[in-house]
This record gives C-alpha cells, structure tokens and sequence, in this order.
C-alpha cells in the first residue's frame, strides 16, 4: 500500500458499510482475504485497529467509525465531483433556495441570478432577502452568501468572492446639526445607527494606531436590516458604518457624507456559503462559478 493515503480507503468504506468482509468482497469483486489483507494493511500504517473481527462480524472500532465519516465524506465528495462536472455542459433544472443579504440581494445579486434563469428556463429560484443568520442545515438552504467573518464549520463549505470598503457616514443635515465626530473618543457623544445580533453588525470595524479593532459606538437605533439602517442614515439620525456597496450612489450624490475616513479602512469580505453535503451540486455550482465570474471583473458591489 505504500504511503498512499488513499490506498484502501474504497475496500474499507465498503467493509464498514456492508458490516461483513465477505459481502463486501462480493460487492467490490474481489476475494475476502484481498479485503482482509487491505484493512490489515491500512491498519499496520494508520496505527490502529479499524475493525473488531469475529469469524462471523466485523464491527467497527472507535477510531474506525471516525476514520469512516471522513474517508465516506471524501468518496461522496469525489463522486458528487464526478458527477457535476460531467453535467457541467447541461442546461439546469430544479429549485435552488437562496439566502442572501436585503440590500446586496437586490441590487448585485439578482440582474446576475436573472440572467442564469434566462438561460437555465429549468431552474426554480427560492429567495429569501435577510440581514439576518440563518441555520442553512436547519432551513435547507442551498447557498447563502455571508458578509463577514465567518465562524469555523465542519459542515460549511465557503468561498471567498470579494472585499468591500466600508465607510463611516451621515447626512449633511445630521452634521450640520451635531457636527463631524473628529475621532473615535468623540463618536461617543454622537446618534449612532446600528444592527442587531442576528442582523448587519452591532460593532464597526476601524483602525486604530495602526491596527484593526472592533469600536462599539453608542447604540441610539437599531435595525435588524441594512436598508432601515440605510434609510435611518439619509433621515438624520445618526451615523452608521456600511459596506461601500450599500451607500455608494448616496455618497456620490451628497445625500450621505463619510465621516472619519482615516479610521474606517477595514474591509469586509463577502463570502459564498453552502452545506457540505450539497458540494458541487450542479445548480450550487453553477451560481458559485458565476459569483466568482463576476467578482473577478469588480462586478460584486
């Protein structure tokens, strides 16, 4: 077997889930002492026992049965792999379930995801606009994109599409009446616009003496959406820090101004996410590489 770490791991798979050497033998057409010798072979280089073996039942070991979720998890990813790369030509079909932010959703999401449909008439959306968390297992979400860091998972796959700015900002008429907070020490005697716990952010993220820190900034308004707390900005009532994306037109049109730019250039990154189970679905991948497409051209925001 050498030091191939793949070596065996098929005959074992097949041993662990038949529960018996001699039927998996059968299913993989080999002979019992060619799956025996395999296992006792991984086991001499892994160092340690896959099976219990009785003359009638092999019965998984501890560390076999957590040598079995990893090896099952990568020969279903290979063949989930195989398969949808061989209908990579093919037109789509079925329903895709979406989760993605409200403001980004609308306005970089859509036009792109509008486009696929257009050329993939088989294909169902389901869409759903929040600001906040979902559980993607619990809600049987296909792909959701995420701002921000992401929180380590051994059932979530993500890829990294693109970074944003954010900026810091207010209205002229919220400026001209409580005026420019001249550093992050004054931002506490400011309005401030916030998130929620499950929605955009409740901390801004800012530089500071050169390094990246998370500022709690007083809490006046809170929305668990990132338009209200858009709309709230461009009403007066307070300053709020929000991707570039978000407020970009605003800016250019003198609606919002941004406030303490020295400070606020800590990016955000936007990230794909998706279960592991349903990596390279066909449909999941499809709209991945297209994110990815696009985010390549500074398309994303």
């Amino acid at each position: 077997m050498g030091q191939d770490p793949l070596a065996g791991v098929t005959v074992f798979v097949a041993a662990a889930r038949a529960g018996s050497f001699t039927l998996a033998a059968d299913r993989l057409g080999l002979t019992k002492s060619a799956v025996g010798k395999t296992i006792a072979k991984m086991e001499e280089q892994l160092g340690f026992k896959l099976f219990h073996r009785t003359t009638r039942i092999s019965r998984l070991t501890a560390d076999g049965e957590a040598y079995l979720a990893t090896c099952a998890a990568a020969l279903d990813e290979i063949v989930a792999t195989r398969d949808a790369l061989a209908s990579g030509a093919r037109k789509l079909s079925g329903r895709l379930r979406i989760d993605m932010p409200v403001v980004f959703g609308r306005k970089v999401l859509l036009p792109i995801l509008f486009d696929i449909v257009r050329t993939h008439p088989g294909l169902s959306l389901g869409l759903n606009f929040t600001d906040a968390k979902s559980d993607l297992l619990q809600d049987d979400v296909d792909l959701a994109i995420r701002f921000g860091a992401l929180k380590d998972s051994s059932t979530l796959i993500a890829r990294r599409l693109a970074t944003q700015e954010r900026v810091i900002c207010a209205s002229p008429d919220y400026l001209s009446a409580y005026g420019a907070p001249a550093s992050l020490a004054a931002v506490h005697e400011h309005r401030c616009i916030l998130g929620s716990t499950k929605g955009p952010p409740l901390a801004w993220f800012v530089r500071e003496n050169g390094a990246e820190k998370r500022f709690l900034p007083p809490v006046t308004h809170q929305f668990g959406d990132g338009q209200a707390m858009i709309d709230a900005a461009l009403a007066g009532l307070g300053l709020c820090q929000l991707p570039i994306f978000m407020v970009r037109e605003a800016l250019a049109r003198g609606a919002l101004l941004r406030v303490l730019p020295e400070v606020s250039d800590v990016t955000v990154e936007i990230h794909a996410v998706w279960p592991r189970g349903k990596q390279l679905n066909p449909r999941v991948r499809h709209v991945v590489d297209r994110l990815v497409a696009h985010a390549a051209l500074g398309r994303l925001g």
